[in-house]
């Protein structure tokens, strides 16, 4: 796979001239409260997938509730980008990140929920997670806890799930499983040898992985929204994570070799983000 020093330069300089004016911009809406602060990310990172060449296929019906808990599994950063594209959210990362220089600060702009890794961390995030929830804001958690190669998953971990247990405005949160896959670059087939240069995970060094990224051709990925459940129509905790796992799981082992998607799921007409060089 060939990546291109002069594209990557375009596309990094693009990103920034639109990224940093809007820090302050973000910031100032987060201060005044202003219900714009949750559409401009949504509106920016389109506009991030413009310059990055991502086109994003969306299959299924995405969630009409207000709120809703997005479980998904987690590929690389590039996850963030292609999520937020697509509907209006915050995310659940781990607490390492709100001390990363300006990948943190973006993070904190867009109203992310820092938590521990350790289930008694998680825990004592759920007043911060049900604020966010009582405001109506969507959130997106990465069930397993970290990412991967984007060949498969990791056992999703049911601590993360203790969010779904909350009712709000006296009503089950409602869940919405999410499949994220990475399926072509410039149009051929990513095959199970190449999905990890686009994945980051394990001890992967961030810049020279994304300098990689940026480089390269236009690539496709598949958002999969898949049936909403509630705690209370799926049992405990537990077995929430268990159906969301077996949900994903088999559709992204269907996306990665090619096999046609559940013919329930009928494409949906959010266009995609579209084409930069």
């Amino acid at each position: 796979m060939v990546s291109s020093a002069p594209r990557a330069i375009l596309r990094l300089v693009l990103y920034l001239a639109l990224t940093i004016p809007l820090m302050p911009v973000q910031a100032l809406l987060l201060v005044v409260r202003s219900p714009l602060a949750r559409r401009l990310p949504h509106a920016y990172h389109r506009l991030c997938c413009r310059i990055f060449g991502i086109d994003v296929e969306v299959v299924g019906a995405l969630s009409a509730t207000r709120p809703t808990l997005f479980v998904a599994n987690h590929v690389s950063y590039l996850d963030i980008e292609v999520l937020s594209a697509t509907v209006e959210t915050c995310f659940v990362a781990k607490r390492e990140i709100a001390g990363w220089p300006f990948f943190g600060w973006l993070a904190k702009l867009q109203q992310t929920v820092f938590v521990e890794r350790r289930a008694a961390g998680v825990a004592g995030e759920r007043d911060e997670l049900a604020r966010r929830l009582d405001e109506g804001s969507n959130v997106v958690l990465f069930a397993e806890g970290t990412s991967n190669d984007g060949n498969r998953l990791q056992p999703f971990k049911s601590a993360l799930f203790s969010v779904a247990e909350r009712r709000v405005h006296d009503r089950p949160l409602t869940v919405q499983p999410v499949t994220i896959a990475y399926t072509r670059l410039d149009g051929m087939p990513i095959g199970r040898a190449i999905r990890p240069f686009v994945a980051w995970y394990g001890d992967m060094d961030l810049m020279p992985h994304l300098w990689f990224l940026l480089g390269i051709g236009r690539l496709t990925a598949v958002l999969q929204f898949h049936e909403t459940v509630t705690l209370a129509t799926v049992g405990k905790r537990k077995d929430l994570a268990m159906h969301c796992q077996a949900v994903i799981a088999e559709a992204l082992e269907a996306a990665n070799f090619g096999r046609p998607l559940p013919a329930a799921l009928a494409a949906s007409s959010l266009p995609s983000p579209g084409h930069l060089p």
